[in-house]
């Protein structure tokens, strides 16, 4: 089977690549927004991750996302229609549904998008979802959670970096849940995708099984260093009104930086799980701990 993949030098299709490599022709397709351009698409199966993620430094202009994740999948999928790919996989994201969960994340839940990259992503859902289906061809969109693995370098790495230096963990005091997704789960889900042909067309969570806490996170952080990580469970209210405090003084915790260790946020991945019908090859704290170990050996 051809398998072209966009964005294949990114962290997620350097992994599926590799993953795909061994029973599968990878074609790697480099792509930016242009106006009025089309794709000669050939092969049996496209899979497009290419587009622009959250921007940390909150530098990017809102239009950089809408071009490079609505726009950009808009004429790919178009491509995709008029080709002889049969397979049309998107990955979109959780943010496409909901900054905040209260409860449990399922595809049924109704998408209220916050942000510029969320919501971009939700319009590419919604393009590929009003387009009629030519017989024989079948579209996957994947909503993945937090993606985790070697060679990642998000906020995981930013806040290993905390622990890596000895500072105690001062969020204890605080209860959250959170969905995980390693990058061994994700390449499996895809690979699956690609070789079951009764799993039908729409929208799929993709999260590990298993949900931690913020301070599970830490303790795993600190079992990966090899030392024990003091947590410490300082008053919610001291803390929320020190975060409230951060929003005029410019201090490195703020409101929003607290919402965002403290929050739960949990996927329910069971439908893509039922499709498939074959367990996840990797929990939680298994793939943190590689992911963890990774950024140990490369501090």
């Amino acid at each position: 089977m051809k398998v072209i993949i966009t964005g294949v030098s990114g962290f997620v299709g350097q992994n599926l690549q590799d993953y795909l490599k061994k029973d599968h022709e990878i074609d790697s397709l480099s792509v930016r927004y242009k106006e009025n351009q089309q794709f000669d698409l050939k092969g049996d199966v496209i899979i497009h991750l290419a587009g622009k993620a959250h921007d940390l430094k909150k530098v990017s202009k809102p239009q950089d996302y809408y071009e490079a994740n609505y726009e950009l999948t808009k004429q790919l999928f178009d491509s995709f229609l008029n080709s002889e790919v049969s397979i049309f996989i998107f990955m979109s994201t959780v943010k496409a549904v909901a900054d905040e969960v209260v409860g449990v994340l399922t595809e049924e839940m109704k998408p209220n998008p916050k942000t510029h990259y969320g919501i971009a992503k939700h319009q590419s859902e919604k393009y590929i979802l009003s387009k009629e289906l030519p017989v024989g061809k079948k579209i996957y969109i994947l909503r993945p959670c937090m993606i985790h693995g070697p060679g990642n370098k998000g906020n995981l790495n930013l806040l290993y970096q905390l622990i890596v230096k000895g500072f105690p963990w001062p969020l204890g005091a605080f209860k959250n849940q959170r969905s995980f997704l390693s990058i061994e789960n994700l390449c499996f889900v895809i690979k699956e995708l690609l070789e079951q042909t009764t799993i039908p067309s729409g929208i799929y969570n993709v999260a590990d099984d298993d949900h931690l806490s913020t301070n599970e996170l830490i303790i795993i952080m600190g079992e990966s260093l090899r030392k024990k990580v003091n947590i410490l469970k300082i008053p919610i209210k001291l803390i929320e009104t020190m975060a409230l405090l951060g929003n005029f003084l410019k201090l490195p915790l703020n409101r929003e930086k607290l919402q965002k260790l403290t929050e739960s946020y949990i996927v329910d991945n069971k439908k893509i799980n039922s499709k498939i019908g074959k367990p996840l090859p990797m929990s939680s704290r298994e793939g943190l701990k590689i992911t963890f170990d990774f950024f140990r050996k490369n501090t």
